[in-house]
Parts: C-alpha cells; structure tokens; sequence
C-alpha cells in the first residue's frame, strides 16, 4: 500500500485490564461534532473511541515493547505515515471539531 504523504498524529496507549495495545489519532474524528476519535487495535482495526474513557481506563504504552512495535508496524504497512505523540491536547478536539464545522 502506498504510503500517506502527510504525517498521521498516533498515541500509543496499553489497556490496564488486559494489556493489549490501543492506537489512538486524535485528529481524526469519527462523529458528526468531533469528539470521538480514530482508534485501532490488532482484534477489531478501526473502530471509534472516546478519549475520556481510553485515557481513564489505560496507561501509556511503552514505544519499545513489542507489542507496540508490532502494531506500529501494522500501521505503515496500511499506509500510515506516524508522528507519535504522548497525549492528547485540547487543541486536536477542535481539529477534529473543525472537520465537520467548516
């Protein structure tokens, strides 16, 4: 697949229950005023997710665990061009605001 030419903002988070790896693109929305965002995981890709909730119910990934690597992976094999940041900032909720309001 061909790579993205625009980066794509990614925060890599580890459920506390369950461990498994969440990818979360704030600035990506996935309703209609912009306050659920992209996410991805291994079982079930893409799917919507509140960053409230995630950010309450998980704790940062560590960049270096395989886990995470391999998910990262994934990513740019379907075509991601990642920045990794480390959380989210109110600025992209009015990115993803911004995306239906216009």
């Amino acid at each position: 697949m061909d790579k993205d030419k625009e980066k794509t903002k990614v925060i890599f988070r580890q459920w506390k229950i369950g461990c498994e790896i969440i990818a979360l693109f704030p600035e990506i929305a996935t309703d209609t005023i912009g306050y659920n965002c992209q996410s991805y995981m291994r079982v079930g890709q893409h799917g919507a997710a509140n960053p409230d909730i995630v950010n309450g119910d998980t704790k940062p990934a560590i960049l270096e665990d395989g886990a995470v690597k391999k998910l990262i992976k994934e990513l740019t094999d379907k075509g991601y061009n990642l920045e990794i940041i480390k959380r989210f900032r109110y600025k992209h909720q009015k990115i993803r605001m911004a995306m239906y309001n216009n």
